[in-house]
């Protein structure tokens, strides 16, 4: 069922916003067009509306016309989402992000990097209807790439670059505000999340061990430890991603993968630039969860398998430079430790590999939402389990999962 446009948002309410966001009280719309901003299964935790804007406003004794696109992030309306959301403090966690903590964190790395870590936010609210509004980085050339086919090398330098900036600038803020990032507690697996994502988590896992056990070219014993995982998937996620007093950390963007970051491109379609969207699970902790969380989901397997160390090691190179540069106090880890503080988490990225890494993979015309899901009495009928390019992944990666001991409970 297509997404319907919220019955208050109409030309007065967009005007309101513009007025607020522009300073400009001359501002008067005049008509906007409203359609859904997302495919279904695009996004799982807001609905999301692009919002095209004809307007004029007051430039000494004439008015001028203009365009804009906008985007409104909406607070889930099924029951089933806005529980979610609600219970896990998510979409409070966006707002923030995007009305106070990006922007200052914009403003340090400024002063050496002409890079965009977001787009702009206009308005928030947090009482019911809870939404806000943002720029359209659309007209401006960005756009997501096609996530089935995995990003390839020049997109995964790009993007772990621009995490780097984003994890260097944040230690920084923190420096500089020592209490500012202690809001952002939650990642997506953290032990105060509501039961219903724990569950969400343990089925897909169940779903992915019975559907194993149909591939011969697997030991029969990686089923049978993948069905005993599931009773405790979201369990063992929990315990990769809990903060240790000796760690590193940064603000992490908690949902690093191929959905949350557009890109854009020169004349012949290579990436010239990254922005990050969708900062609902960020939370304070170690880098190698978003390493690890992109890892898992977004890579090409080609890129996964044979360039790994080089984009580690952009990333690094980012991440120290900019810390240099910022002044910061905080000793930023060697490279040579890079590789030990993502052992220690690495079944965070078993985790997500084998529970988000099939929502990137199927056919957008085989997506299930998360009511779905809920509604799947513990059993998760994804297509992309059985889908020939999931199954040449997890068929390589897990005997290699599995030798590094990480299948066993």
């Amino acid at each position: 069922m297509e997404l319907e446009s919220p019955a208050w948002l109409d030309a007065c309410y967009v005007q309101k916003v513009l007025r607020k966001a522009e300073n400009d009280e001359s501002i008067e719309v005049s008509d906007i067009s409203v359609r859904p901003a997302t495919a279904k299964g695009d996004n799982y935790m807001s609905d999301m509306y692009r919002i095209a804007v004809e307007f004029s406003r007051g430039q000494g004794d004439q008015r001028n016309e203009e365009e804009r696109s906008l985007i409104l992030k909406l607070l889930p309306q099924d029951e089933f989402r806005e529980r979610m959301v609600n219970e896990t403090g998510f979409f409070a966690v966006e707002l923030s992000m995007m009305s106070d903590t990006l922007p200052r964190i914009s403003e340090i790395l400024a002063k050496f990097s002409k890079t965009k870590l977001s787009a702009r936010c206009l308005y928030v609210q947090y009482e019911k209807p809870t939404h806000v509004f943002l720029d359209d980085l659309a007209p401006a050339g960005f756009r997501m790439a096609v996530r089935q086919e995995g990003l390839d090398l020049d997109h995964c330098l790009l993007a772990l670059r621009n995490l780097g900036l984003f994890h260097a600038g944040s230690v920084a803020f923190g420096e500089q505000d020592p209490t500012a990032l202690a809001r952002y507690k939650r990642g997506m697996l953290h032990k105060d999340n509501r039961a219903e994502m724990g569950t969400a988590f343990n089925t897909c896992m169940k779903s992915l061990a019975e559907e194993s056990a149909k591939w011969p070219e697997l030991n029969p014993r990686i089923p049978e430890k993948l069905l005993k995982l599931s009773e405790c998937t979201y369990e063992k996620g929990c315990e990769a991603a809990f903060v240790r007093e000796d760690d590193f950390t940064v603000l992490n963007h908690g949902d690093f993968w191929v959905n949350n970051m557009m890109f854009r491109y020169d004349e012949r379609q290579k990436p010239l630039d990254h922005i990050f969207v969708d900062f609902q699970i960020s939370h304070h902790d170690s880098p190698a969860e978003d390493i690890l969380f992109f890892f898992g989901t977004s890579p090409s397997d080609e890129v996964r398998m044979h360039h790994r160390e080089f984009i580690l090691l952009k990333y690094h190179v980012t991440l120290t430079h900019t810390m240099a540069k910022l002044e910061c106090s905080t000793e930023a880890p060697n490279f040579d430790t890079l590789p030990e503080m993502l052992r220690k988490r690495a079944l965070y990225e078993v985790v997500i590999a084998f529970t988000l890494l099939p929502l990137v993979l199927v056919d957008k015309s085989k997506v299930k939402s998360l009511d779905d899901l809920a509604s799947s009495d513990e059993k998760y009928d994804n297509p992309a389990y059985q889908k020939k390019s999931y199954r040449k992944v997890m068929t390589r990666l897990l005997p290699l999962y599995n030798d590094m001991g990480l299948l066993d409970v």
